[in-house]
């Protein structure tokens, strides 16, 4: 099926997905859609969340997709079970994966998430933690700072290493913490700064990976390989914020030179 993938974000976080996804899967054809103008969904309510995620999802629908990734720590957690439950294509999100991943790391059961408001309230990666291995310990913590320190593409780390510090006190705190989850996508950005600031003795991690395979099983599963194109296929990029402040990390952090990049607007 040489349809597209599309992945949704609530901006340009969800691009750390969509990286990991052209890395295992070079040949498929993805259409991401950003929504930078409205960013972050961290803070927003429920109601707006729902309204915003499926305004993207209407607008990828556009395209034909044959499977769409919620690559939104926030509308994962509160919208996915719906979107699995009206669309007629495969629907992932990324917080499952990430507890995967997480449990696979630990050697101490003590795990830690950070996220953003919406994300940590939901309880999400708890959830899907424990319902893997009840004994696990967890401690959750949101860091409302770090998506607009992203978006706004103008930072230093001096300025980035100050604000992860102040937001991870308490797991630094937490003897028994070895793993840390990025519950949210933007935050591989600061990925460097944040594994400086808790240290060698916890490990790192971003849901992207275990997305990326677990996309790869299901396409395989459901036998929907694009098996037309045998060359990598570029990603089509859109936002619907301004281009100038998401270009230089769409095309100078993420490496997608030769995407198309453009600004739309949602109906």
């Amino acid at each position: 099926m040489n349809q597209p993938i599309g992945v949704i974000d609530s901006g340009v976080g969800g691009l750390t997905v969509l990286h990991e996804l052209k890395r295992q899967l070079p040949r498929e054809k993805f259409i991401y859609l950003g929504d930078t103008k409205r960013c972050p969904y961290g803070s927003r309510t429920s109601e707006e969340v729902v309204t915003f995620t499926w305004e993207l999802v209407d607008f990828l629908m556009g395209y034909d997709i044959k499977m769409l990734i919620v690559a939104c720590n926030t509308a994962t957690a509160v919208v996915l079970q719906q979107l699995k439950e009206q669309l007629d294509i495969p629907v992932i999100g990324v917080i499952e994966p990430g507890a995967r991943a997480a449990i696979k790391s630990t050697n101490t059961n003590h795990i830690a998430i950070i996220g953003t408001e919406n994300t940590i309230l939901s309880r999400s990666y708890d959830v899907a933690l424990k319902e893997i291995n009840p004994e696990l310990q967890t401690i959750s913590v949101a860091c409302p700072l770090f998506v607009p320190l992203i978006e706004s593409g103008k930072y230093s780390k001096r300025e980035a290493k100050e604000v992860v510090d102040k937001s991870l006190r308490a797991i630094k705190k937490d003897q028994l913490v070895d793993t840390l989850i990025l519950g949210c996508t933007h935050y591989p950005i600061l990925q460097s700064v944040i594994e400086e600031v808790v240290g060698e003795s916890i490990t790192v991690l971003s849901s992207a990976l275990e997305t990326g395979a677990e996309v790869s099983t299901v396409l395989t599963f459901s036998q929907m390989h694009n098996v037309m194109d045998q060359d990598p296929q570029a990603p089509e990029i859109y936002v619907t914020g301004d281009l100038q402040s998401v270009k230089p990390l769409i095309e100078e952090f993420f490496q997608f030179k030769s995407s198309i990049v453009k600004q739309v607007t949602l109906a």
